[in-house]
């Protein structure tokens, strides 16, 4: 198979290194860069993001990480967004009672977990959403969590022929969205790249339907 080449957009927000190591071992040729041109032509974009809803989008923003993704999502190019860079592809983000805009790929928002116990952090496991290429062959294995926000309802209507999104599911104190694949544009809220080889198997997976 030809090697697919991915682009992990730097724009001073996540854990790129262990990321770009993560997709090598999934077998594609990694660059990590801001480069538009570069981000543009790719054949898969992984955004990251760790922190604040607002500041990542902030962030992403400044560098012209929205652009990007909006017309590699236009064309049809994939897009993969982990952690925090899952959670700014919805309309809104609610953090400590302050409202931040999404980059409006989805619609809903994310807010804080209703949990007895916040961060969420460590090992999960999910529920794969019906047709889910990511999850193919690791249906049953556990992922690394670590967040106290996250969307917990699905809410975008789509209208056939237009394919029904994989929307994948976790529990800690409530039901949210632990991964969805919707077209061109996928998301997980856990870390596939601190996901020992199950994560390495996701990535393999998304790499290799590229």
């Amino acid at each position: 198979m030809t090697t697919r080449r991915v682009v992990v957009f730097d724009y001073e927000s996540g854990n790129v290194h262990s990321a770009v190591k993560a997709l090598a071992a999934a077998g594609a040729e990694v660059e990590l860069t801001r480069d538009r041109d570069r981000a543009l032509e790719a054949d898969g974009l992984l955004v990251p993001g760790v922190g604040a809803f607002a500041a990542v989008r902030e962030a992403l923003v400044a560098h012209g990480g929205d652009e990007i993704i909006d017309r590699r999502l236009a064309g049809g190019r994939p897009v993969l967004g982990i952690c925090v860079g899952m959670q700014v592809m919805f309309e809104r983000g609610v953090e400590r009672g302050h409202p931040a805009e999404g980059l409006g790929e989805w619609p809903g928002t994310v807010a804080e977990l209703h949990a007895p116990v916040l961060p969420h952090m460590g090992w999960n496991t999910v529920e794969p959403g019906e047709g889910s290429v990511l999850f193919r062959g690791i249906e049953h294995e556990r992922f690394y969590f670590l967040h106290s926000y996250a969307a917990t309802s699905w809410e975008l209507d789509v209208i056939p022929p237009f394919p029904q999104p994989a929307v994948t599911w976790a529990t800690h104190g409530e039901r949210f969205i632990a991964a969805v694949e919707n077209g061109p544009l996928s998301a997980t809220q856990f870390h596939p790249e601190k996901s020992g080889q199950a994560g390495i198997r996701l990535l393999r997976n998304w790499v290799e339907s590229l």
